[in-house]
């Protein structure tokens, strides 16, 4: 009988330390992504951290967003991660520094959050990706 006491106390101290399955993340994972069909630099500006409101983001963009240049081979994808509270804050915009005689770059975004891609866009040169805050 005091084995059985014991396993069930034992069983029961497992069970409480372990997470339920049910508990949410802090926030939901949102990913850029671009795609040139060409070798081409681009500027790009995108949220890296979610603003706690508009107001606080016109104030001081850059301390939510980054801005940088970029040069992508053919095919081969530009990708940022980041979480968010509220993904619909997620935004990318993207413009080629094509130069006279080059082909379109053919540029291609797309921002997904917990792996399911929410919107895209294509277009010869710039691209840009959002949800709905913006």
């Amino acid at each position: 009988m005091a084995a059985a006491a014991s396993l069930l106390a034992a069983t029961a101290s497992v069970m409480v330390g372990q997470p339920t399955a049910g508990a949410q993340p802090a926030g939901q994972q949102v990913r850029y992504t671009l795609v040139s069909g060409g070798a081409y630099e681009f500027d790009l500006f995108y949220l890296t951290s979610q603003p706690p409101s508009m107001e606080a983001f016109n104030a001081d963009a850059y301390a939510f967003a980054k801005r940088e240049k970029v040069n992508l081979a053919p095919g081969v994808p530009w990708v940022f991660e980041t979480t968010m509270e509220d993904p619909q804050w997620a935004i990318l915009q993207v413009s080629s520094t094509t130069k006279g005689g080059q082909a379109a770059p053919n540029a291609h975004c797309d921002i997904a959050v917990d792996g399911q891609v929410l919107t895209q866009q294509d277009n010869p040169y710039n691209v840009r990706c959002q949800l709905s805050r913006w």
